[in-house]
């Protein structure tokens, strides 16, 4: 496997970010979706990094990174600067961009701020025709405080098929193909994720907009297992859609290699 390197890049309006950075090439920078980190990437990794300067990222206040300041609403366009500011301390330029549900509403910001050579979304957010709910209604998460409160124990429940099953049916369209070390770090992402509430709010009371100024090649991958997001059509001019066949939301563990030669394939195009 290429070499990885870790590291933070110190923003400094936006915050500390971590990422992970492997391989060599032309770069693609990984994003994960809402309580969620970069770990998501894994499967993919070794396959994209052999072709690709990889860069896959914690997004302010998932991970390890840390969250936005408290005055800038950490709305998938604040995101979307604090991951191109990342991509401009680390000399990457204009970078290809992938992302999956949130992560893929973040690349398509950066595309029409113009940082972006191409976008591939793995079922993005953002498409829906009306916001889901008010700006003032605050994001309640049974799930997220079983998943804090049961952190202690996560090593030892994720090693059960049944509770692997439980806590990933409707993220994964296969948790039985999630090793269970791989599943603790999913759960407990989404537990501790310090940035979740104040994100989902700003994501679920808003829309993408603007899709027409985008104006490099954007490839939309839908799963075709998804329970979480039905597909929407984006209006970019060089926008094409495919399907991920019996993959969830969060297709890399379902079909690795399949999820691999999309993102290869959308970012091997640029204007």
């Amino acid at each position: 496997m290429c070499p990885v390197r870790l590291g933070r890049g110190e923003l400094t309006a936006l915050g500390d970010l971590h990422f992970q950075r492997s391989g060599s090439g032309e770069p693609l920078v990984l994003l994960h979706g809402i309580g969620s980190e970069l770990c998501v990437w894994e499967p993919v990794l070794e396959r994209l990094s052999a072709e690709r300067d990889v860069i896959a990222v914690d997004l302010p206040g998932f991970g390890h990174s840390e969250p936005l300041p408290d005055e800038i609403a950490p709305t998938p366009a604040a995101l979307a600067e604090a991951v191109t500011g990342l991509a401009t301390r680390l000399g990457a330029g204009a970078v290809h961009v992938a992302g999956n549900s949130l992560g893929g509403w973040v690349a398509l910001e950066m595309a029409k701020a113009g940082a972006a050579r191409s976008v591939t979304c793995l079922s993005p957010a953002g498409l829906w025709d009306r916001p889901l709910t008010r700006a003032t209604v605050p994001t309640r998460s049974p799930a997220r405080r079983a998943a804090r409160a049961l952190r202690p124990l996560l090593p030892l429940l994720m090693r059960s098929v049944r509770l692997r099953r439980l806590a990933l049916m409707n993220f994964v369209a296969h948790p039985d193909r999630v090793p269970p070390a791989a599943a603790r770090r999913m759960v407990s992402s989404y537990g501790r994720a310090t940035a979740y509430e104040a994100t989902s709010l700003a994501m679920r009371s808003s829309r993408l907009t603007g899709a027409k100024r985008i104006d490099v090649p954007v490839t939309v991958a839908w799963g075709e297992r998804d329970r979480l997001v039905r597909p929407a059509p984006l209006p970019a001019p060089l926008a094409r859609s495919v399907v991920l066949a019996d993959c969830g939301h969060v297709p890399m563990w379902d079909a690795p290699d399949l999820v691999a030669d999309v993102l290869l394939e959308g970012s091997s195009h640029s204007v």
